[in-house]
């Protein structure tokens, strides 16, 4: 009986520190100065599966000056990797645009035993994608 006993509060421990990421929610970025030249990344994971991306540009002298381009798909989260997906008949249109099939991003934040007081906001991290401007970008969870 005792071996039974220990061994329910033995696992139902475990599960208490077990984690579950929670990826889902809106992230952001935002590059350069207003007026002069401003770039903004904001995407968003839904909780089913979905992604929207919109990227905003504003240079007074680029031509066109201002430049919206969006992407949407699904996504999918494998340990801290999250790797996207665009169906070409379902997700593209006149609006949406960017293809982000073979795009991935790992999400980074504060590792768990890091016990000192600096802090590390969650972020994604591309590090893959057919889309060369956005291989590099961090974007910081909200």
């Amino acid at each position: 009986m005792r071996l039974i006993i220990s061994t329910l509060i033995l696992i139902s421990n475990l599960t208490l520190f077990s984690q579950s990421i929670n990826f889902y929610g809106d992230y952001y970025r935002s590059l350069g100065k207003e007026g002069v030249h401003f770039i903004e990344y904001k995407l968003t994971l839904n909780q089913d599966g979905t992604f929207i991306f919109h990227s905003y540009s504003n240079n007074k002298q680029g031509i066109p000056p201002e430049v919206n381009k969006y992407g949407k798909g699904k996504w999918i989260a494998k340990d801290k990797v999250i790797t996207f997906f665009s169906n070409k008949q379902k997700d593209f249109d006149e609006k949406y645009t960017l293809d982000f099939n073979n795009s991935k991003a790992r999400f980074v934040t504060k590792h768990p035993r890091d016990k000192t007081d600096r802090i590390i906001k969650p972020k994604l991290q591309f590090f893959e994608s057919e889309i060369f401007w956005i291989k590099t970008i961090d974007i910081f969870k909200i």
